[in-house]
């Protein structure tokens, strides 16, 4: 290996993860981590909580120091890149150069999913993915100023948290019935609701935007029935996409991300891929899905590492997630597709802690945790390792 290069197409968890990874895993040759922002890669979901609220700076939220890079012996390239050349083995970058690989890994990731309505393109409306949107939004974020979220999602609501600790008055736009409505039981929903009415949001279910209205610059929105709301910024957050244009491109296999199998590899066997771009069979919910995590990111780097190097590794871990709203922190164990029944432990309609735990005939696939890191922690135990589970147990708290 001390001849070969491994490139690796994006800087973010699961790119420097894989880099990590590869030297870990014995890579001696080089490696080169291609990314088109030039600052060092940094942790994203802060970026709607801490780096938003102005609790933390972008160096504190570097995955890992210059010098980490340096020592390792990996090189960092500041570009795009524009074309995976599959017969040549090499990429062409938005510079102009070409990368020759011995092994390629895609970790794209994923962009923000564009709001299709008039207006979207004022002054003023912002999506939230990378440090420099969230830049652009603090200079817009004058406390006492209107600010109008589109999207009752977890960034959304994490970002209205922030906006309300900066002193501004907050708006959620939820086109569905409940906020959360893809991801939560409605118990969840009206938790979330509850706390962010009580934290000073208004928060409005059933509200489609028909247009975005201003002078250059964004005054109101318009709802579909009439209605409009004051905004003097209004931040997207409708859901992200993946990116796999590259992929799809070099023609590898992509649906609703690029698949991969347990070991990360592409429909091409000598390409890897790993992150929020990727969609793969997870066995344990017997379905394809693209997990929008960080914790997925990083397992499948590292099996993708593996793999490279030519070790048997497959993505087996649970998928957990972890959203921070205010004094709340909610984790996630699991995924609840599917569930037919709930067992809430706790006062959500109460308190500000909380487990939901979701079942399938009977028996527990997820769990939804505030502020309970020992709930969490039981029941990802539970989950991973099949224990045998109390029903009693997990009912004497009830209190939905």
């Amino acid at each position: 290996m001390s001849s070969a290069r491994a490139v690796v197409v994006g800087a973010s968890h699961a790119g420097v993860q894989l880099v990590t990874s590869l030297r870990q895993e014995g890579w001696s040759g080089d490696i080169v981590l291609v990314g088109d922002e030039s600052v060092l890669p940094y942790q994203r979901p802060p970026l709607s909580k801490a780096y938003l609220s102005g609790k933390c700076s972008l160096t504190e939220l570097a995955i890992r120091s210059e010098g980490f890079y340096l020592k390792q012996g990996i090189e960092r390239v500041d570009a795009s890149v524009e074309e995976v050349d599959r017969s040549a083995r090499q990429v062409l970058l938005s510079t102009g150069d070409r990368l020759s690989y011995d092994a390629l890994a895609l970790c794209t990731g994923a962009r923000p999913r564009r709001l299709r309505t008039p207006g979207a393109e004022l002054e003023g409306v912002h999506y939230l993915r990378r440090s420099s949107d969230v830049e652009r939004i603090r200079e817009d974020a004058i406390p006492g100023r209107n600010a109008v979220i589109v999207g009752g999602g977890y960034v959304g609501l994490e970002t209205a948290a922030s906006l309300r600790a900066l002193g501004l008055d907050v708006t959620v736009l939820e086109a569905a019935d409940r906020v959360l409505e893809r991801v939560t039981a409605p118990e969840v929903s009206a938790f979330f609701t509850r706390i962010h009415q009580e934290e000073g949001v208004d928060v409005r279910t059933n509200a489609s935007v028909e247009a975005l209205v201003g002078d250059h610059r964004i005054r109101e929105v318009v709802l579909a029935g009439g209605e409009s709301v004051r905004a003097d910024l209004v931040i997207i957050g409708i859901g992200i996409e993946p990116n796999t244009e590259l992929a799809e491109a070099a023609g590898l296999v992509v649906d609703d991300g690029i698949l991969i199998d347990a070991q990360a590899r592409t429909s091409d066997p000598t390409i890897v891929a790993a992150g929020d771009c990727t969609s793969q069979d997870i066995p344990r919910y017997g379905r394809r899905i693209r997990l929008e995590s960080v914790p997925s990111a990083v397992e499948q780097a590292k099996v993708a590492a593996a793999t490279i190097c030519g070790k048997d590794k497959e993505v087996a871990a649970l998928p957990w997630f972890w959203s921070d709203q205010y004094d709340l922190k909610l984790q996630i164990a699991g995924l609840n597709t599917g569930y037919d029944d709930i067992v809430v432990s706790g006062g959500p309609t109460r308190d500000r802690d909380f487990t939901c735990y979701y079942l399938r005939k009977g028996e527990p696939i997820a769990a939804d945790c505030v502020n309970r890191p020992r709930d969490f922690m039981a029941s990802k135990r539970m989950l991973t390792q099949g224990t045998a589970v109390d029903m009693a147990a997990l009912t004497a708290e009830v209190a939905v």
